[in-house]
């Protein structure tokens, strides 16, 4: 694999998620952000940890539904279970492609890419700014039947894309490439809770050079538009479908400390 830059001298979102759920692929510079965070935020680890369990929650409930395809973009760095371990726990043949644009994900891409020998995994180096690099790659067309069901996870990644991207084109460019029985998972941080909280978090995250933009409710709804909700809607994250599978011996968060909202949705 050739070498990359993995510009450690200013944090990325992948790697400081990476320090706040206690793993080691992260450097000074993501650490620095991630203190300052939780001087804003002493909660700002438990937002990370229920993503990941959303994540597998929303996986094991697409591939109980008959979805075998699976499109990651945000992947982030490495950790188990992923995706395909979910989904080919229940289908070995299941299909994933990851996506990510942190070079430090680049150079852990084959821990991504150990499919059980039925399915297959691959991963793409592009930014989600970018749809037309993700979908006309080589890599998604060869490794998913666009004719067929896509899952698309798009998880905790929009927060990080700015109105001036316009992610609700982003994310209606995504689903009108994949055919009717598709899904749409997704979940983002909000600020409805403890916006004050969430307003120092993202001006850290900005003199970093980083786009966080929190958004209400409302405005996260707006990215199903015109797609079918899964009970039991946009919730906050512990909410949804806590049955699938969570460990059930730690203390619930509340909703404040979690603020990440999250839903699956179904193109019709």
């Amino acid at each position: 694999m050739a070498e990359v830059d993995l510009h450690t001298d200013r944090p990325h979102p992948a790697r400081v998620y990476d320090y706040l759920l206690g793993g080691k692929d992260n450097f000074a510079a993501d650490r620095e952000a991630a203190h300052r965070g939780l001087q804003a935020n002493p909660d700002s680890r438990i937002p990370p940890r229920e993503n990941r369990l959303f994540l597998r929650r929303a996986v094991r409930y697409l591939a109980e539904q008959g979805i075998d395809q699976f499109l990651d973009i945000g992947t982030g760095i490495p950790s188990a279970p992923n995706v395909h371990h979910v989904a080919q726990a229940i289908n070995p043949r299941s299909r994933i492609v990851y996506v990510d644009n942190d070079p430090i994900v680049l150079t852990h891409a084959r821990a991504l890419l150990t499919s059980h020998p039925d399915g297959r995994t691959d991963y793409l180096d592009a930014d989600l700014r970018d749809v037309d690099s993700i979908l006309g790659s080589k890599v998604l067309t060869e490794t998913l039947d666009l004719n067929r069901p896509v899952g698309l996870l798009l998880i905790a990644i929009l927060h990080f894309i700015g109105d001036d991207h316009d992610p609700e084109d982003i994310v209606n460019r995504l689903l009108a490439a994949l055919p009717p029985g598709s899904y749409l998972a997704l979940s983002h941080l909000t600020g409805d809770f403890r916006p004050e909280a969430w307003e120092k978090i993202a001006e850290v995250y900005r003199k970093q050079g980083v786009t966080m933009q929190v958004r209400s409710k409302p405005q996260i709804e707006q990215f199903f538009t015109g797609l079918e909700m899964v009970e039991p809607g946009l919730q906050v994250l512990p909410a949804w479908r806590p049955e699938l599978g969570d460990p059930s011996d730690q203390l619930q968060p509340t909703d404040g400390q979690v603020s990440v909202y999250g839903g699956v949705a179904r193109k019709p």
